[in-house]
């Protein structure tokens, strides 16, 4: 039998995390010792250990709970829809990758020469799959990191000085939470 932060270690878990299994139904304890520490079996810690390659493939702990009631039957749909789902989201990445790396080839020569413009901008980021959700997050963050070059850069795009300050300060208000300035129709054509 195991104590609790015995089992712990050998994963690389924390106490609290192992509470956090008995909690939510994951991984109970098989036994108490008698000043009532929490004992785990030998079946307990298979099981954990299955719980932690399941964790590590990135699936969710109701998708874990899932898998581990079915015990023995056709698991296969739930591991081929996370592997799906890990598809689509790696194609996701590689698109936002690839359009980072564009952004900072144009930085880098200087910013967006005449031809770019803010529609022209816009649905690049939306070709890219970036939703106005999205490409609000991508100005506060622009905003928070280099604020000046941000401003360079929509004006860059034809954007005029007020409209420009505008963004930006909406951009600084999103940042910080402040959701009564947030209007993300300024980030639209």
């Amino acid at each position: 039998m195991y104590r609790i932060t015995e089992l712990a270690r050998q994963f690389g878990l924390s106490r609290s995390t192992l509470l956090y299994y008995d909690r939510v139904g994951l991984l109970s304890p098989s036994g108490r010792s008698g000043a009532d520490y929490r004992l785990y079996s030998p079946a307990d810690r298979a099981r954990l250990e299955t719980i932690c390659a399941y964790r590590k493939a990135g699936l969710t702990i109701e998708d874990i709970r899932s898998l581990l009631a079915m015990e023995g039957d056709d698991t296969s749909e739930v591991l081929r829809r996370r592997l799906k789902e890990l598809g689509e989201d790696i194609r996701d990445l590689q698109v936002k990758q690839r359009l980072l790396a564009g952004m900072l080839r144009i930085t880098a020569a200087g910013g967006p020469h005449a031809d770019m413009d803010k529609e022209t901008w816009i649905a690049m980021l939306r070709a890219a799959g970036m939703d106005d959700a999205a490409m609000e997050r991508w100005h506060v963050e622009f905003e928070r990191r280099a604020p000046e070059a941000h401003h360079r850069f929509l004006i860059s795009l034809g954007i005029n000085e007020t409209e420009a300050l505008l963004i930006r300060k909406l951009s600084a208000g999103a940042g910080k939470g402040k959701e009564e300035n947030r209007r993300t129709d300024v980030f639209q054509p």
